[in-house]
């Protein structure tokens, strides 16, 4: 443990950065800070602290919550198959397994230099916005490449082709502290080969995306639409700079526009939609909300393979496997923090305050009484996002819209329980596609809205850096 004089010296080097700066000024934790899901929290930090349920959860309902882990982890076959409960899989696909890209249900990676696929990255693609799709935007947020679809699958079942394959390469782009230390980020160029389908349209549109964790989904889904336009309405009336924006997306159920919070670019309104899609684009599977295999016209052999639906067009997952993989998502913990009321962390709690980080990194919200568990409801949560739409500069910018988020478009991702990362997914490689191999690499990628916030890391010293690690990794 550090002796008091360093202790107190972090903790004033911290506060002492700006004396006008009117961010909070915090010499310990807040009540409750640790427990970052509320009454949910779990206490495990080991591999496996992102597989837990809610801490609040009964004996009985955790029997559901196995069930429905036992069908994110299992593999799908394909059909015919006498595992009737689990065949279907494709044609197409990204993988078999839900498991798969949420690997210990944590963050997925880009795929390596000798990767046969990517699995825990998949690509969406689209064409320009035409106004003779007006209905297909309406209800799908974008126009889909004509011949592969809003999505590319590198796999496929034996008698039908792959649509291509996906590789990354990098170009190295310095960057220098104000302190004369120099880091190296790298960007990212997407190649897409082996078209199992001829040249793609000449404008195609890329978004290459890594798979997000899954804890906490639950608790955000239990954030009322209220309070998130609430900061919405807050942030531009600030006039800051900082004006976080709701995407308005398709809900399948409901067959209307509402609040989209789930996805990168807030493209899913909820967990159920979110996971039917899942099902859909990254196992070919069908459900009752999306009846249909994910091959176009131009994919023939796609259209006429063999599926699992059953004799009376039943799906190839069932309502009540749905359901169970639904609550299973819903209930997955979030880790407590740790050593919230360390010295260099509460120093780099100020600096991240200082910085205005926390302006889109909304720390704390106290979910609805209506919550789809009751187990979810009234919780005071600390997920440090509003969920709404930022721009986040060119730097970041994928150039594809998606509903009303632009190319430069992206919304704030949920902090709690980063600093787990290396724990249960074996990496740091962070932001939607990867690029950044550690945090300190995904702030400095921050632009747009966020450039104030990093040019001041960007001021910082070694020991300032360092406090500012030390508070994300305790989250």
């Amino acid at each position: 443990m550090p002796s008091l004089p360093l202790r107190l010296s972090a903790l004033i080097l911290a506060l002492g950065l700006s004396a006008c700066d009117d961010a909070p000024r915090f010499t310990k934790a807040e009540p409750g800070e640790a427990r970052s899901g509320g009454a949910a929290t779990v206490r495990k930090t080991d591999r496996n602290a992102f597989s837990l349920p809610s801490a609040n959860l009964s004996p009985t309902r955790r029997l559901d919550f196995s069930v429905g882990n036992s069908f994110f982890r299992s593999p799908w076959v394909i059909a015919p198959s006498t595992t009737t409960a689990r065949d279907g899989l494709g044609p197409l696909f990204n993988t078999n397994a839900c498991q798969n890209c949420h690997i210990k249900d944590g963050r997925g990676h880009p795929p390596t230099a000798d990767s046969d696929n990517a699995v825990s990255m998949l690509v969406r693609l689209s064409i320009p916005n035409d106004p003779a799709y007006a209905k297909v935007i309406e209800q799908m947020g974008v126009v889909p490449e004509p011949v592969y679809g809003g999505q590319l699958q590198d796999m496929a079942v034996p008698g039908v082709a792959p649509e291509g394959k996906v590789r990354v390469d990098y170009d190295p782009v310095p960057v220098r502290f104000r302190d004369g230390t120099e880091v190296e980020l790298r960007k990212p160029k997407l190649l897409i080969t082996q078209l199992g389908y001829g040249p793609m349209h000449p404008d195609t549109l890329f978004s290459a995306r890594i798979a997000p964790p899954m804890i906490g989904l639950g608790l955000l889904e239990a954030i009322s639409d209220a309070d998130i336009l609430a900061n919405a309405d807050a942030q531009a009336n600030d006039k800051n700079g900082i004006a976080g924006r709701p995407n308005r997306v398709w809900d399948d159920a409901q067959q209307k526009t509402v609040l989209g919070r789930f996805g990168w670019k807030a493209g899913q309104p909820n967990l159920n939609q979110q996971n039917v899609h899942a099902f859909s684009g990254d196992m070919g599977l069908t459900t009752s909300l999306r009846p249909f295999d994910d091959c176009t016209q131009a994919q023939t052999a796609c259209l006429q393979a063999p599926n699992g639906n059953g004799p009376n067009g039943e799906p190839e997952v069932s309502d009540n496997i749905l359901r169970l993989v639904l609550f299973y998502s819903r209930n997955l913990a979030v880790p407590a923090r740790r050593d919230v009321n360390g010295s260099q962390v509460l120093a780099g709690k100020n600096l991240f305050y200082q910085a205005g980080c926390q302006s889109c990194h909304t720390p704390k919200f106290t979910t609805a009484a209506n919550a789809a568990e009751p187990e979810l409801a009234n919780q005071v949560i600390r997920p440090y996002s509003d969920l709404l739409l930022h721009d986040m500069g060119e730097g970041l910018a994928d150039n594809r819209s998606e509903f009303q988020a632009s190319g430069r478009d992206w919304r704030t991702p949920p902090l709690w329980g980063i600093g787990l990362t290396q724990t249960v997914s074996g990496h740091t490689q962070f932001l939607h596609d990867g690029r950044a191999r550690n945090l300190l690499e995904a702030v400095l990628w921050h632009g747009g809205e966020a450039t104030a916030a990093q040019q001041q890391v960007l001021a910082f010293n070694a020991e300032q850096r360092a406090a500012l690690l030390a508070f994300l990794n305790s989250l």
